[in-house]
């Protein structure tokens, strides 16, 4: 048994429920505007996978109710989260007739905006402190049932707005005008955002880096969540690495 394997059954929360593995990158710089199709093709096969293994398992099983809102957060920063997140929202979107969006809530280092090659101008915390309906937040993308509403002018107070009850207000409404809600926070081990947020949504997809984040760090945030009543629905081990050298496994 590998130690990754050891260590994600140790959290509770397994990787069965969401595949076995999934690779990540930091998006890279775009300098245009990006089509869903080239995202897509420049993410690693395996993170692809195990996108749509999350859009299968969550969102289109028959054996239940999938969740309406979701949030995806990592464990500790740089291991992909928003690549993920953003890549499971468009899979589900070319997977399902209702409209789905893709909601920045990562005010402390945004990147959707630079996945999607736009600008993040116009956002979540402008929708928080202006009034009109959320769809004139939210920004189109080239298919037609995806939107995103990216973070927007945040400034330094983004723990107040993330947990104002104008918050509950906005994601009620969120709710009720897409069919699905895909939230990318920041990390857990950082920053309280994600657990205030965890509060508003139906669930969370934990994000793990594989020899990265530590054991017992993931213990304790996976038994906070479960003291505040946050189910966790899924968790990705990214960047998993081989338990015997690479280049003996491809000889097996």
């Amino acid at each position: 048994m590998s130690k990754n394997y050891e260590f994600t059954q140790q959290t509770g929360i397994g990787l069965g429920q969401s595949g076995s593995r999934a690779a990540s990158a930091a998006a890279p710089a775009r300098s245009k505007t990006s089509t869903i199709a080239e995202i897509l093709s420049e993410a690693p096969m395996e993170m692809r996978e195990e996108s749509l293994k999350l859009v299968q398992r969550l969102f289109l099983s028959a054996q239940q109710a999938p969740p309406k809102a979701v949030m995806f957060a990592a464990i500790d920063s740089g291991n992909g989260c928003s690549r993920l997140c953003a890549i499971t929202a468009q899979l589900l979107a070319e997977n399902v007739s209702g409209s789905v969006c893709l909601v920045e809530g990562n005010f402390r280092t945004p990147s959707l905006p630079g996945l999607f090659g736009g600008a993040n101008h116009y956002g979540l915390a402008d929708c928080l402190r202006q009034e009109g309906p959320i769809r004139s937040f939210a920004k189109p993308t080239e298919r037609d049932n995806l939107w995103l509403l990216s973070a927007g002018r945040h400034g330094d107070d983004s723990l107040n707005l993330l947990s104002c009850d104008r918050m509950k207000e906005r994601m009620l409404e969120l709710r009720s005008e897409f069919s699905f809600v895909l939230i990318d926070a920041p990390p857990l081990n950082v920053y309280a955002d994600a657990s205030v947020l965890g509060r508003l949504v139906d669930g969370v997809v934990l994000v793990l880096e594989a020899n990265a984040t530590r054991r017992e760090v993931a213990l304790r945030i996976a038994e906070s969540l479960r003291v505040a009543k946050i189910p966790v629905l899924a968790a990705v081990l990214n960047k998993r690495t081989f338990p015997i050298p690479s280049a003996l496994y491809k000889r097996l």
